[in-house]
């Protein structure tokens, strides 16, 4: 070892030197790390029953929903919080927990805990007083989500600042998924993975089957501006200054102008970028975030110099990445398709509902056409999502939730929305939670089964035909004495939920309708005549009775399965 002169010598120098001719890894009370500098610390591995990949809208809902059914979850997030893009891109609305016809909510479970629990509506709320909500303070809700993880310190373990790097995967199995941080490079084994990243990182790596379209649908970055006063027609002289400042070779796209006074009367909030870009090629990803800056800071400046109102308007902040509507999507069991959406089509193994419109914005590439969206609106009624959707194919230990499920393009532009992907975490994480107890992977879990554990921990809205004391009366002697006895507990289940239908169906509905699938997997149907409304042999005696989770009709006859 060269002599080390005081002069040239520093202290970490010195200990650095020692250590390395010593053969020590450190040096007690050195305060200093003896690894050799520029290379990469030693991987770890972490285990652990389900690994959430992304805390964003879908992925917080699956660690949520494993860890309070007992499951050991690591959460898994590249951003320093969780939330997604209710916190990070900064649009605050809970797109699709209420159909956009009535406000009547569609979406419970953890998805209306959230909007609850920020002060928007009450636990038990039926409707909402707009059909996309929004949380009024973005630093709030990223308070409570925190809140939620603490309060399952003792089964979820959150890593923020953590990227998804690697899957290790073999025959049809993923054996570990590698994360880098400021641990390095850390292997997590886990029983089930779930997909929550948005652009199936995992599941493509792992060699499950997706589908991407050449052209997705654009990127946009939101951002606030404040003191801005409301002169005139505010949306026509905001457009006509982009249009001129396109026309100066300022802003290549843009939407709308998308100006919304979300927070403060004078504070409007924009989402009016439109950047052409593939999410999943990191060097075009990293071209849409410079885009995406420049065209705020093009839209602001046009704004001053153009648009009465903002003359003393500053740049508040842009939010911290720029938001993705669709990349990859999975191709699995099912395939949800447009039609499916269109036909409010039923499925045995539904477990989540959408509502949102089919909501797809042009990717146009020549310059000054982005601008030229005007969404038709095509508005399904509430449709099913199937849990065959959340399951990969060629993977037997995975699930996807979130914008990355297994959909067409275009039923793709209503499910991706932030509600929808909440309700998709939440069905992830409770069957992640199930294969883990029964021994078995996600796809021997029967989304039947899924369906019902998510309808008796209150997922619902749901219709109940209660029968009344008469109609238990009714029944041959003894057969309420034997379906309580513990051998016939699955028989018993399906008689119950036989009597149960998803979503809340009014009187004024049930009178449209032929027949309705229930939670149990078969179906009723239903005659209207005379003014009376019969469910197979049953009469409806009494109406519309609300309930904390749904609606109540009260039949003279028990119903049977088929």
């Amino acid at each position: 070892m060269k002599p080390l002169t005081p002069r040239s010598a520093t202290r970490r120098q010195f200990v650095q030197a020692t250590a390395t001719a010593t053969g020590l890894a450190s040096l007690a009370g050195s305060g200093l790390s003896a690894q050799p500098t520029g290379k990469p610390l030693a991987s770890k591995t972490l285990k652990t029953d389900v690994l959430v990949c992304g805390g964003g809208c879908a992925g917080i809902a699956a660690a949520l929903a494993a860890a309070r059914r007992g499951a050991k979850v690591l959460l898994v997030e590249k951003a320093p919080f969780a939330g997604g893009i209710i916190t990070c891109v900064g649009l605050p609305y809970f797109d699709g927990i209420a159909d956009i016809k009535d406000n009547r909510i569609v979406v419970r479970g953890i998805a209306l805990e959230l909007l609850s629990k920020s002060g928007v509506t009450k636990p038990d709320a039926t409707h909402t007083a707009r059909h996309n909500p929004t949380i009024g303070n973005s630093f709030a809700f990223k308070l409570l989500l925190d809140r939620l993880l603490r309060e399952q310190k003792e089964r979820i373990t959150v890593l923020f600042n953590s990227f998804v790097c690697a899957v290790n995967s073999a025959n049809g199995r993923i054996r570990s998924v590698q994360i880098a941080n400021k641990d390095g490079l850390v292997n997590v084994e886990a029983n089930t993975v779930i997909d929550c990243t948005g652009d199936a990182d995992v599941a493509a790596w792992a060699g499950a089957p997706f589908e991407q379209n050449a052209e997705v649908q654009p990127l946009t970055l939101h951002f606030r501006i404040g003191n801005v006063k409301r002169v005139g027609n505010l949306s026509q002289n905001c457009r006509a200054a982009l249009a001129k400042a396109q026309a100066a070779g300022e802003l290549p796209f843009y939407y709308g102008p998308g100006v919304m006074f979300l927070y403060h009367e004078s504070e409007v909030y924009i989402h009016g970028i439109r950047v052409p870009a593939n999410p999943t090629d990191a060097a075009d990803l990293s071209r849409a975030e410079m885009q995406g800056r420049a065209d705020a800071w093009a839209m602001f400046q046009a704004w001053r110099r153009e648009a009465p109102g903002f003359e003393q308007s500053y740049f508040i902040e842009a939010y911290p990445w720029i938001g993705v509507r669709e990349s990859r999507r999975i191709i699995g069991q099912h395939v949800l398709s447009e039609d499916d959406l269109m036909q409010s089509r039923r499925f045995d193994d539904a477990i989540a509902t959408g509502c949102w419109y089919l909501d797809l914005h042009p990717n146009k590439t020549v310059v000054g056409s982005a601008n030229d969206f005007d969404p038709k609106k095509v508005q399904p009624n509430p449709y099913d999502i199937p849990y065959r959707a959340l399951l990969p194919q060629k993977v037997e230990n995975l699930l996807v939730a979130g914008r990355c499920h297994s959909a067409t393009r275009g039923a793709h532009a209503s499910t991706r929305v932030t509600v929808t992907a909440m309700a998709m975490g939440e069905a992830a994480g409770l069957a992640a939670s199930l294969a883990l107890k029964q021994g078995n992977s996600p796809r021997e879990i029967s989304g039947v089964v899924v369906r019902e554990a998510l309808a008796a921990q209150g997922a619902g809205p749901f219709t109940v035909f209660a029968p009344t004391d008469e109609a238990f009366a009714k029944l041959p002697k003894g057969t309420v004495e034997d379906l309580l006895k513990p051998e016939n507990k699955a028989k018993l289940t399906a008689i119950l939920t036989y009597h149960v239908v998803p979503g809340k169906v009014m009187a004024a509905d049930v009178v449209k309708v032929k027949e309705a699938k229930t939670v149990q997997g078969g179906s009723i149907a239903v005659h209207a005549m005379g003014g009376k409304v019969m469910v197979d042999n049953a009469n409806v005696v009494k109406t519309d009775i609300a309930a904390s989770n749904g609606v109540i009709h009260v039949i003279d006859t028990v119903i049977m399965p088929k």
